[in-house]
């Protein structure tokens, strides 16, 4: 099969691969049909993340086609049409039965705090991606799940990550009927963060980003306020100018490892590696939002530790909220916004690009080119 793969910080390829065996009875081996790269999975092409492997595959956001089961599966069957969650997870441990499906203690030897993570580097169990045209899929009958008749593909693709982070995100910040909320990160997370935040009461969203073609579609795509904090010399103090001075009751930091806004975070991050990323979209977050105020972070760091403002968050009685979104369980309820009308997850989809064609996909992605907001990956598998 033909697969993209790791050759090095902004080395990527399509090489040949074996099609991936079923190695456990309740694997299944999936066809995909679509991918998309995350903006998370830029961490890994820019060589952020540490552990990640030559020859690994990325990928973590995809839906396909059950090419083949393993011997104890039971709820799919060959030929199903599936939606596959970024999260690997057993069903069945002390997290997951409390839902908290991303940090299964049973599929990642590597960690003790994230579970298993499609295309994601050793960190993360060393699992290879779906941006390939097949992929082994772990405890089938838990992750997967069958995409609705009535469900588009597009949108599907959408609801492996992206759609299920933002609203999450939403979700963790609590936000209350008239709360005003602040999304640091205009990309697709970051955008439907915004739009989520209407569907759970607020009253004002703003959205800050610093590339005017993605403050645009907060505006069209998420109906929020936008700020580009390049055309201002503190966005802190604008932010707090624009919230009569007392903060945001809810701020979502959207922007993760690497955020732009401090020439001096970004070198001890990104290139010097001492920091597991920039942390200025998270201490924007935490002096702009109020006393007593959520601050929500589901943008992407890496383990090691970032320079961040914690001594504020306590003396302003902020609280945190964190974790990689648990993608599944958020869907009964996407499932019900996309039905009716409220949510369309593939209006931010931006380009389709053949699998073939991958290498100039994350240079397009990684450099911004060509208003790209949201890339899909086509195989072309038969």
């Amino acid at each position: 099969m033909r697969s993209m793969v790791y050759r090095g910080p902004y080395k990527v390829r399509v090489e040949e691969k074996d099609i991936p065996a079923i190695e456990h009875p309740n694997d299944a081996i999936v066809r995909v049909t679509a991918a998309a790269i995350c903006g998370s999975d830029l961490h890994l092409y820019h060589g952020m993340m540490p552990d990640t492997r030559m020859g690994t595959t990325f990928g973590h956001e995809f839906v396909g086609v059950v090419h083949a089961v393993g011997p104890s599966v039971r709820n799919l069957s060959v030929g199903d049409r599936v939606m596959v969650p970024f999260n690997i997870y057993c069903g069945t441990c002390y997290f997951c039965s409390r839902g908290l499906y991303s940090n299964c203690h049973n599929v990642n030897p590597n960690a003790t705090a994230v579970g298993g993570i499609y295309g994601y580097s050793h960190t993360c169990g060393g699992y290879d991606g779906g941006q390939a045209e097949f992929v082994r899929v772990p405890f089938a009958d838990v992750g997967p799940s069958i995409i609705p008749e009535w469900m588009d593909e597009e949108d599907a693709v959408l609801l492996t990550d992206a759609l299920a982070t933002g609203y999450f995100g939403a979700q963790l910040g609590g936000i209350g009927e008239g709360d005003t909320v602040i999304v640091f990160g205009a990309g697709p997370v970051g955008l439907f963060a915004a739009q989520s935040s209407w569907l759970m009461g607020a009253g004002r969203v703003i959205v800050v980003d610093h590339l005017e073609y993605r403050l645009e579609k907060a505006r069209s795509f998420a109906h929020a306020e936008t700020y580009n904090f390049a055309e201002y010399d503190d966005i802190v103090v604008e932010m707090k100018k624009a919230t009569d001075y007392l903060g945001a009751d809810v701020v979502i930091d959207a922007a993760g490892a690497e955020a732009d806004g401090s020439f001096l975070q970004n070198v001890t991050a990104s290139q010097l590696k001492l920091q597991g990323g920039s942390p200025v979209a998270l201490n924007w977050a935490i002096d702009s939002v109020r006393k007593a105020g959520t601050v929500s972070v589901v943008g992407a760091y890496g383990p090691i530790f970032s320079a961040v403002k914690f001594g504020d968050a306590l003396n302003k009685g902020l609280t945190l909220r964190m974790n990689q979104c648990p993608a599944k369980r958020q869907w009964p309820r996407l499932f019900e916004h996309i039905r009716n009308g409220y949510l369309k997850p593939s209006d931010i989809i931006t380009h389709r690009i053949p699998l073939e064609h991958i290498a100039e996909g994350y240079h397009m992605f990684s450099a911004k080119l060509d208003n790209c907001i949201k890339p899909l990956i086509i195989p072309s598998a038969s």
